[in-house]
């Protein structure tokens, strides 16, 4: 391709609403430009690189037994409504009305629409399992777009779907393809882990997520310092082995904390550890309020909440339900003489405290000397309700945990009967009865995997692309167009270069060559040739992105050469 004949808008400064690198770099190399909040065009060059994510999408989604469709992004409200999750997906899921005044919901994901497809086709075991796959534009109204193609309203993703007649045959395809995206983001050339998840508003109970490392990351990731183990803060469970102190347990006081609220105000002003106070959190679980109970130098980890009750939706209440519930303020909540209609469910920890300090339920009122089961009850159980810290013991037995921070590319579901008993897809086992489909769901985010590898491959000069991914595989410059031994070369180098099949960008500009140079720094094309002053001999200088390694080559070996360097 010709550089005059496309378009490729650098910019050179950094665009102020842009926080992090890939957003920086991807706006400054001309790959997206933004229309709306969340909303992006994919430049010619960002096209050529989602194209080859595609294909190596494709091919490893292929390999694995899987075969692609493409469904509706505007999908009909009552397939939503058949699932539930017309009423449970919340404000992110965008509706809109027809000129009938018909609801329709344009497609953030498609468990609905595969589960309409196959129960409508398929009705015996015969015919499973079956794995089907498509890449096209989702939609998800963001409270908040940020981070570019990181969270965005469109983006760009394949989502799978497999359904199977039991519970073997869905772990076989759910480890085929937990095995091909990690094949995907290793010839992305990504640094990532597999991450075990929660499933959120998809439902289902296995899942794992594919998290690329990145201080700019939205999720934290706990694992082991020195094993294999890694999870989703969210879903990492505590195995801590808590000892409870043999200290004389101290009869219980009501005591006067005027004006303090938070756990380090209360135990700043009794002059207690953190570890040593309650923390008590008010939550509504589904249609029914949970007083959820915390060490406080612990937080409560309400994904583990939902999980323990099985429940749709978990949120803290407001302040307004909390005074309603409890006739006090967030602040002075506690256990003890609590109406009996609310349940108290604690951490593990919380029943080692010994003389502890918990809010009065009344103002600028805390009890101390509290020693639960002697003070108050737990029902109905003490479970494992706080989010992991690093130091704990890695719940492997191996090692101890740190965190990182991750970008979430991929994820896979086992969701089970979830979406088939709720939309009826049925099939007829081999003894004639019938029976709901198991399903599984696997989604990569194709655009945020290009930001992804922008992330991680970058330097003070522009965009670094794995040679796979790069939009073009070489860059041509001649540095004075004027020149005819220059012109001539380089237009005979841009041929040579497309009749073997190498993709190659002919920066046939009118520019000076400082700006050919950093333009093409910041595009980042893997291999640049400069056609300069010793055109005329059939000398030209290679430059290798990655590394700035450069050497002069003569043309008779430059295929060759170039070779060496992209194919891998």
């Amino acid at each position: 391709m010709k550089q005059s004949m496309t378009l490729i808008p650098t910019l050179r400064e950094i665009p102020s609403d842009a926080e992090i690198k890939s957003h920086q770099l991807l706006l400054r190399a001309g790959y997206i430009r933004q229309n709306a909040s969340g909303i992006y065009s994919y430049m010619p060059l960002a096209k050529k690189v989602l194209q080859k994510v595609e294909a190596i999408v494709r091919e490893e989604m292929d390999r694995a037994g899987a075969v692609e469709l493409l469904m509706p992004a505007l999908t009909p409200a009552e397939l939503w409504q058949e699932s539930k999750r017309w009423y449970s997906y919340g404000p992110e899921l965008m509706r809109m009305k027809d000129r009938h005044d018909r609801d329709f919901v344009i497609g953030p994901t498609h468990e609905e629409v595969i589960t309409s497809l196959v129960r409508d086709e398929v009705k015996s075991y015969k015919r499973l399992p079956l794995a089907l796959y498509q890449i096209q534009t989702k939609f998800r109204d963001e409270q908040r777009p940020r981070f570019g193609l990181l969270r965005g309203r469109e983006f760009i993703m394949k989502d799978a779907y497999s359904f199977h007649a039991n519970h073997e045959s869905l772990d076989e395809i759910y480890t085929k393809i937990f095995d091909a995206y990690s094949n995907v983001f290793r010839r992305c050339g990504l640094d990532f882990r597999a991450v075990i998840a929660d499933s959120g508003a998809m439902g289902g109970k296995d899942t794992h997520e594919f998290m690329v490392l990145s201080d700019v990351g939205e999720d934290t990731i706990a694992y082991s310092d020195t094993s294999s183990f890694a999870a989703n803060i969210e879903m990492a469970p505590v195995v801590v082995e808590y000892e409870k102190s043999n200290e004389q347990e101290f009869a219980l006081e009501k005591v006067k904390t005027e004006g303090q609220k938070t756990i380090d105000e209360v135990s700043t002003y009794l002059n207690v550890e953190p570890s040593k106070c309650i923390k008590s959190l008010l939550f509504k679980v589904d249609e029914s309020f949970v007083l959820v109970l915390v060490r406080g130098d612990h937080e409560v980890n309400d994904i583990k909440v939902k999980n323990l009750f099985d429940a749709t939706v978990v949120e803290l209440a407001t302040p307004e339900e909390t005074r309603e519930i409890m006739n006090c303020s967030v602040g002075s909540l506690g256990p003890i003489q609590i109406a009996e209609n609310i349940q108290v469910i604690a951490d593990h920890a919380v029943k080692m405290i010994v003389n502890g300090v918990c809010g009065a339920n009344e103002e600028d009122y805390h009890y101390i000397g509290v020693n639960p089961d002697r003070d108050f009850s737990i029902n109905p159980q003490y479970a494992d309700l706080r989010f992991i810290q690093v130091g704990d013991p890695s719940p492997d037995g191996e090692g101890t945990i740190v965190f990182a921070r991750g970008i979430e590319v991929g994820h896979v579901f086992k969701l089970g009967t979830r979406y088939s008993e709720a939309m009826n897809a049925m099939f007829l086992d081999e003894n004639g009865r019938n029976q709901p489909m198991i399903m599984g769901s696997y989604g990569i985010g194709v655009s945020r995997t290009m930001a992804a590898v922008v992330e991680q491959f970058n330097d003070e000069n522009g965009i670094v692309w794995p040679v796979d991914l790069a939009p073009y595989k070489v860059h041509v410059i001649p540095v004075n167009n004027k020149n005819d031994s220059q012109r001539s070369l380089a237009e005979n180098i841009y041929d040579q270069l497309q009749n073997n099949g190498i993709d190659v960008l002919f920066d046939d500009r009118a520019e000076r060559p400082g700006v050919k140079f950093a333009d093409s720094d910041l595009i980042g094309i893997p291999v640049r040739i400069t056609v300069g002053k010793r055109a005329e001999e059939g000398i030209v200088e290679l430059k290798v992105r990655s590394n700035g390694e450069t050497l002069e080559v003569n043309t008779e070996n430059l295929i060759e050469t170039i070779r060496s360097f992209i194919v891998k």
